[in-house]
């Protein structure tokens, strides 16, 4: 075994000089001797069995316990999170069906308003429709009584008027046509009648 490394070690110092290892020693190619750990152990045995003693510690310290409770732990925070998360979607949820409601509530209260107010709209202008008919009606009548009262005074007027010109004109008559003879003959004629 001792030869073998040395003839390693020999040829790789002729390779890094360039010259050959050792005379009449030849060169197999490319392969090289496996290192070993205290001359008795492949370093991959090394480094498994060093592998297997770490996780025997880890085992024995419960580090595995430990990893499991932490994951645990972080599973009980994300699943009270994601308890938290749908609480709180459920009252946005109810907020927003509550607002949707109201919005929808607002929107018909505002149709309400707007036909009730058309209403009373249309309502008033029937009743000024119809109180300007009633005083046009009212007017008419007020300007109808007014003309008859003005004919009426007219035609009083001329009848007075009429009257004063007759009873004017009868006295001139009467006083060109009647002497104190004629009037003491009606007057005899008027006592006879009695």
């Amino acid at each position: 075994m001792a030869n073998s490394v040395q003839t390693a070690l020999d040829h790789e110092a002729a390779e890094v000089t360039g010259a050959s290892a050792a005379p009449g020693v030849e060169h197999a190619g490319t392969e090289h001797a496996e290192p070993m750990l205290l001359g008795f152990a492949p370093p991959v045995a090394v480094v498994s069995t060093s592998m297997i003693v770490l996780l025997a510690i880890l085992v024995w310290k419960g580090v595995p316990k430990l990893i499991a409770t932490g994951l645990d732990t972080k599973i009980a925070e994300i699943k009270a999170q994601l308890a938290e998360a749908k609480t709180l979607r459920a009252e946005a949820e109810a907020l927003r069906k509550e607002y949707a409601d109201k919005i929808a509530g607002a929107e018909h209260d505002a149709a309400e308003m707007l036909d009730h107010a058309r209403h009373e709209a249309q309502a008033i202008i029937a009743k000024a429709e119809t109180d300007v008919a009633e005083v046009i009606v009212r007017r008419e009548r007020m300007a109808q009584d007014k003309i008859g009262a003005a004919e009426l005074a007219a035609v009083t007027q001329l009848r007075a008027q009429a009257a004063a010109a007759a009873a004017a004109a009868a006295k001139g008559l009467i006083a060109s046509n009647h002497s104190a003879t004629a009037d003491k003959a009606l007057v005899d004629q008027a006592i006879a009648g009695i």
